[in-house]
């Protein structure tokens, strides 16, 4: 396996930081875990409102860009078509976008919400919980993606840039005179897009490990503790390595296509055994309330405030995770978007899995909140963020059967986006290639692994915290860097979009 030093930079300085960071992780796990701690409450009380005005308005750039002629252009030469079917574009960008999160958080957060609501917009408890978990999953998550997916996209397949975040700032690069500056300035920019994604994969990783963990503990009573969370994480990473080995076509597209269709077997397992006027009705009412209440939900303006300690906990927290899978899961987008409109991207990728994470959502949340009215007082059952979709399961029949398959579902979710951001950051570090080498994707998915063990110790360093509360605080500062270089991004993608527009028109 050779690598040169000059051509494979950005791959060694990236490893270098990675291996740097992991050291503290792994040597002096609780001294890194109290750092990472006091620098949050620092970052959340200067920034925390950014990450909220960010978020709308990427919003309402897509919404503006898919309904003027600006959505009518490709995401690539006129002549180009889609290389993958519509089920198969949606199942893929859905796979590596969302993922497991649904399943950890599927009745543990609304039920949580329920109980403790935070904003009062005259309605019941339940519409409250399902409209603000609308807010935290929907269109807001899908714009970060979106945003980055159109810019790379663009640069990438209408200017015929690199594979490279630093390809949506090429406009600028006569304004740096001097050839050295110029490429530290564009390296860097490329190594916190890498960066920026390790920790957002990395934090996935950690919770969906715990939570298949929690899982095989609840089923098999038996605690597994730290060495099966690894053992897990082992797993999943050998899986992804096979998959992303055999390439986009052969092993995440059948993943991501195999996914779909089990969550959507889930989901109507659930469903039709529901109160289904209740379930339909509330995703009515809800998805209403969540589209009105948009803009001042989005700003935590007035009465839709829930105080800073709740957006700390929950909407920073957030939007610094969807921000920090943007450069993987938007390169990605891009890459399997190419022949699409810009208008169908943007709808795409904003409406239909936002659309599909609300019904989830409404589906097992109404579930829960009709089992807890049938038990008559709540006592906790669905507290536990890592194991509440297995006790909900047990009021079902087949639960053996169904436990196994979420637990199983959970794996190849993790595994695709493993996979995908292997391969996105293969590219990143194999000079931009739409194909990267196996070795980088080899090297890549080595480095994950280790990387995100020492984020499961950071997670177990000390009673009374988790892998969640750790994640929550580690990438509202990670994720800050990112989200102020993607101001510039945005602008320059404005400016250079509407330069080349004026000149087809002429």
């Amino acid at each position: 396996m050779k690598f040169h030093i000059k051509k494979n930079g950005l791959l060694y300085i990236s490893l270098g930081i990675l291996v740097f960071f992991s050291f503290f992780l792994y040597v002096f796990t609780l001294e890194t875990y109290n750092g990472i701690e006091s620098f949050s409450v620092y970052i959340r009380q200067r920034f925390g409102r950014f990450y909220l005005w960010l978020g709308l308005v990427c919003v309402l750039l897509l919404v503006v860009m898919a309904f003027s002629k600006w959505g009518k252009r490709k995401l690539g030469k006129p002549e180009d078509q889609p290389q993958f079917s519509r089920l198969a574009w949606i199942s893929m960008l859905y796979s590596a976008g969302m993922g497991a999160g649904i399943l950890l958080r599927a009745v543990q957060e609304p039920v949580y919400m329920m109980n403790n609501p935070p904003i009062d917009n005259q309605t019941d408890s339940g519409t409250v919980a399902l409209e603000y978990t609308f807010y935290q999953w929907g269109f807001t998550a899908w714009a970060f993606y979106a945003v980055f997916a159109i810019t790379i996209g663009y640069y990438l397949f209408v200017q015929s840039k690199k594979v490279l975040s630093s390809s949506a700032f090429s406009s600028i690069e006569k304004l740096i005179t001097s050839e050295r500056p110029r490429a530290v300035i564009f390296a860097s920019i490329d190594i916190l897009a890498i960066l920026t994604t390790v920790f957002g994969l990395v934090a996935a990783i950690g919770l969906g490990t715990t939570q298949i963990e929690g899982g095989l503990a609840h089923l098999l009573k038996e605690d597994f503790g730290l060495k099966g969370t690894i053992l897990v994480l082992l797993l999943i990473s050998s899986l992804a390595f096979i998959s992303v080995f055999r390439g986009v076509n052969k092993g995440i597209k059948i993943i991501s296509t195999w996914n779909i269709y089990i969550t959507i077997g889930l989901l109507f397992f659930v469903f039709l055994q529901s109160d289904i006027i209740a379930v339909t009705s509330q995703f009515g009412v809800s998805l209403f309330y969540y589209v009105i209440d948009f803009i001042p939900l989005s700003l935590a303006y007035g009465q839709y405030n829930p105080g800073e300690a709740f957006l700390t906990d929950w909407t920073y927290y957030y939007w610094a995770f969807w921000l920090a899978w943007a450069p993987f899961t938007g390169i990605f987008i891009a890459r399997i978007s190419k022949g699409r409109t810009l208008r169908e991207v943007i709808l795409g990728v904003l409406l239909v899995p936002s659309l599909g994470t609300f019904f989830w959502f409404t589906t097992f949340g109404q579930s829960a909140f009709t089992i807890i009215e049938n038990i008559g007082s709540y006592q906790g059952q669905f507290d536990n963020v890592f194991s509440s979709i297995f006790v909900f399961f047990e009021n079902y029949p087949f639960q053996g059967f169904i436990n196994t398959l979420t637990i199983l579902l959970l794996i190849s979710f993790l595994v695709t986006s493993l996979d995908s951001a292997i391969f996105v950051l293969s590219m990143f570090t194999d000079n931009g290639k739409q194909d990267p080498s196996k070795k980088h994707r080899l090297l890549w998915s080595i480095i994950l692994l280790i990387f995100s063990i020492g984020i499961i110790l950071l997670g177990n360093v000390k009673a009374g915290i988790n892998v969640l509360i750790a994640m929550q605080k580690l990438l509202i500062i990670t994720s800050l860097p990112f989200s102020l270089l993607m101001v510039l991004m945005i602008v320059l993608f404005i400016r250079d979009f509407r330069k080349r527009q004026e000149i087809n028109a002429n």
